[in-house]
């Protein structure tokens, strides 16, 4: 017989496979994003709840997962991860709290998210929202960050301003005195920062896509 816990381990299985968050994942398959948090799974009277058969339906359509596949995670749980690294949204990065002056992340308000593949210190995720970085991000999409990795020019990047705007560009040039970056979106600018307007530049080394 399978067990409610079993269901739920399954779908943050899936989720981690395919690069997302839980809420990710909901967004992603076009649910509401707190379908498969786990305040969701248990009932106010303390009974467990279950996820409906349509949004496990509308989730495996959106990772393109066969149901003989997603028995298969039922039952052999979650994949072998190595780490499990800081999630947070890329909305509220530009928040103060979660990063220090390195762009390191810092703080108890991340969330987190396994990736099979992380050898990298202090690297955290970022789920994309909105559309600003289409058709390169997605809404939805993780991206790994690796704050002091060396960045060069076309490197894909997040960078933090002193004004907090949290941005994901493309590093068209840098120089002692300027930071140019190139837009993943052809219908929003590129962008020019004095150096003492970036507060950190780090390096993108992985995307969910």
């Amino acid at each position: 017989m399978l067990g409610h816990g079993q269901i739920w381990a399954a779908i943050d299985a899936l989720a981690a496979k395919n690069g997302f968050s839980a809420s990710g994942l909901a967004r992603k398959s076009g649910l509401d994003p707190t379908t498969f948090n786990k305040s969701k799974r248990i009932a106010a009277d303390g009974r467990p709840r279950w996820p409906s058969t349509e949004s496990i339906a509308k989730a495996l359509d959106a990772t393109t997962t066969t149901l003989d596949d997603f028995l298969g995670l039922v039952i052999g749980g979650a994949p072998e991860v190595r780490k499990t690294v800081p999630l947070i949204g890329l909305a509220q990065a530009g928040d103060g709290g979660y990063f220090d002056d390195g762009g390191f992340p810092k703080g108890q308000g991340w969330d987190e998210i396994a990736f099979p593949d992380v050898d990298r210190e202090h690297a955290y995720a970022l789920e994309i929202s909105g559309d600003s970085m289409s058709p390169v991000f997605r809404d939805g999409d993780v991206v790994l960050v690796a704050p002091g990795a060396p960045v060069r020019r076309g490197d894909r990047v997040v960078v933090k301003t002193t004004e907090g705007e949290v941005l994901a560009k493309e590093l068209a040039r840098k120089t002692a005195k300027q930071v140019e970056l190139r837009s993943l979106n052809a219908e929003h600018p590129d962008r020019t920062f004095a150096t003492t307007e970036v507060l950190w530049i780090a390096r993108i080394v992985w995307a969910s896509q």
